[in-house]
């Protein structure tokens, strides 16, 4: 039961179109690379007083890769920069198998589903390109100017 949830979410994420485009205003654009297996991305934000008031992505990769940065997104869109940057990190340390508590993953909300990514090693790249883009959009960018 739990692998079809799985499995429909990430079909259902990795072909929605509703974030797969350009942002008029976008603010912050990084491109993100797994090399490893040839997912790309480009995460573009627009981010005013401190919030990501909108996030789109373009790129290509596996389904994995492409459902976690939509995911990402629907996620980020609304958040503070500062929250934004400790959801990624939450997301990052599920995937690597440093927090397991399911309590404390509801806060990634959909995304928590790829929580057994971190049980399949040639996969948790795909699943955090997008989170380490977002990361290191950020911090390009001056989390702490764009926090206010």
């Amino acid at each position: 039961m739990l692998e079809n949830i799985y499995t429909e979410l990430i079909a259902e994420h990795s072909q929605s179109k509703e974030n797969r485009r350009a942002l008029a205003n976008a603010t912050i654009k990084e491109r993100g690379h797994n090399p490893s297996c040839g997912d790309e991305i480009t995460l573009e934000l627009e981010v005013a007083g401190g919030v990501i008031a909108d996030a789109a992505f373009s790129g290509a990769g596996c389904a994995i890769s492409q459902a976690s940065t939509d995911m990402m997104i629907e996620l980020m869109r609304g958040k503070t920069v500062d929250e934004a940057r400790r959801l990624a990190e939450l997301f990052i340390k599920m995937i690597q198998g440093e927090v397991t508590d399911d309590e404390e993953l509801e806060e990634l909300d959909e995304a928590a589903a790829l929580k057994n990514i971190s049980t399949m090693p040639a996969r948790v790249k795909c699943a955090t390109l997008a989170w380490h883009t977002l990361d290191t959009a950020i911090e390009k960018f001056g989390g702490d100017k764009l926090a206010r």
